[in-house]
């Protein structure tokens, strides 16, 4: 069996989205915004010289050459795609630089490094973190903003084409937390800014439903402890955190925990305001967690992906 923490979420995804029966079959095009878990293509095309992505092995087990997606297959964005019928994404930094490129089938603004939060706002916190871009959210939405007279013209127009298109906001914010952590910042500080990154994640989406969307997902963060950049630093921190059945490191799970349940709960008060949406919250953090706690149930080589 070929299963992999890919394909558990992504049939999470495709769970989800068919709790309406005629939803995976009405989609005309897909809009995707997020970081690495789902760029096609955005962060090579931006950052020049990089030596890696670009290079084999990734892209070997599907495309067969490289892509600029951060793995040797396929994405859950793929995966999503193809289970409504539409082309693999192109990223919008190729969509704007080639004009024969069709952006009304859907298009891809995830940037990989990207975070929910301006780099700037680190800064200004004191918090020490890095980052592998600036094209974090709020960049993305720009770009979007910028691509939509190319795709509708009048607002009965937009909202006509967008009523047929979903929307994907992230996973994104994971990355927030992740580089200030690497960087050595504590639970005490990044705590408090849990429910800003909340807030720059639902404040995407209201905005993406004041431009017209009406179906969109909205994923929660991954079992951050569950990490193999995390799990290394263990021999470093109380034994008494690493958990005997998935030798994650429960304080960080506990924080993703934390934010997801946050967002979950601002994601219900968009549903009350703008309650003509459709808005999906994707576990990808219970999902990647059922494969953690029970890695035989899927495969000789659960964690070997084969996508």
């Amino acid at each position: 069996m070929k299963h992999t923490a890919i394909i558990l979420i992504l049939l999470q995804c495709c769970l989800a989205l068919k709790t309406n029966s005629t939803i995976l079959h009405k989609y005309e095009s897909i809009f995707n915004f997020g970081d690495s878990l789902s760029d096609t293509g955005n962060f090579i095309r931006s950052v020049a010289g990089l030596p890696v992505v670009p290079k084999f092995p990734y892209g070997k087990t599907y495309f067969g050459h490289p892509t600029g997606r951060f793995s040797d297959g396929r994405l859950i964005i793929d995966f999503i795609a193809e289970a409504v019928g539409l082309p693999h994404l192109k990223p919008y930094l190729e969509v704007v630089n080639n004009g024969s490129i069709d952006a009304r089938r859907g298009v891809n603004f995830a940037v990989a490094g990207a975070t929910a939060l301006d780099p700037t706002f680190f800064a200004t916190r004191k918090i020490r973190t890095f980052t592998m871009t600036n094209h974090s959210l709020s960049v993305q939405l720009d770009w979007f903003k910028k691509l939509k007279s190319s795709l509708c013209t009048t607002q009965q127009d937009c909202k006509t084409y967008f009523k047929k298109s979903l929307f994907l906001v992230g996973e994104i914010g994971g990355n927030d937390y992740n580089f200030a952590f690497a960087n050595g910042a504590n639970f005490e500080q990044l705590r408090p800014i849990v429910p800003i990154v909340v807030g720059a994640i639902t404040n995407a989406t209201s905005m993406l439903i004041e431009d017209g969307a009406v179906e969109l997902v909205v994923p929660g963060i991954l079992p951050m402890g569950c990490m193999t950049s995390y799990i290394a630093t263990a021999p470093l921190l109380d034994k008494d955190d690493v958990n005997t059945t998935t030798s994650c490191l429960n304080r960080y799970n506990e924080f993703a925990r934390y934010h997801n349940d946050y967002l979950q709960q601002e994601l219900q008060h968009l549903r009350q305001k703008h309650s003509h949406a459709r808005i999906i919250y994707a576990d990808y953090y219970g999902d990647s967690m059922r494969l953690f706690e029970s890695p035989k149930q899927y495969g000789e080589f659960p964690f070997i992906l084969v996508s």
